[in-house]
């Protein structure tokens, strides 16, 4: 039997919890409510069963006894989202940058898939992709 999760969250570290709050908050997500908005974390909703936690660093160290990653230097996981056409992907890359993002790699197409990427103000990966269901199935 498979398992199954009702919901999902991704903790993330950031060095300021309300510049990052700012940021996805910028790219549309919105804060979930039932969650504690506070100097030392935020949940944002970024889908229907799915939130990233934005952990100040100091606190986030204390949740585990492993070092961080250093961002600037390695690449722990790409987070990717799935969206419905490709100029939201865009909408949402150049909104990033306009942010105080970085562009992680120029706009890809593997075969119906469009795939376009940024870095958050932590530095951590995110990609950013929609599927052509037509060409999909054609």
């Amino acid at each position: 039997m498979a398992l199954t999760s009702t919901f999902t969250s991704i903790n993330l570290p950031v060095n300021n919890v309300e510049k990052s709050k700012a940021f996805f908050t910028g790219l549309g997500f919105e804060l979930n409510p039932q969650f504690p908005n506070n100097e030392v974390s935020v949940a944002i909703v970024i889908g229907d069963n799915l939130q990233v936690m934005l952990i100040d660093e100091a606190f986030f160290k204390t949740l585990t006894e492993k070092e961080s990653v250093d961002t600037s230097k390695y690449a722990q996981m790409t987070i990717a989202l799935a969206f419905e056409s490709r100029e939201k992907v865009d909408e949402i890359v150049n909104t990033a940058v306009s942010l105080g993002g970085k562009l992680h790699a120029e706009p890809e197409y593997h075969g119906p898939m469009y795939h376009w990427g940024f870095v958050d103000l932590d530095g951590h990966l995110w990609a950013i992709n929609c599927m052509n269901t037509d060409a999909a199935q054609g």
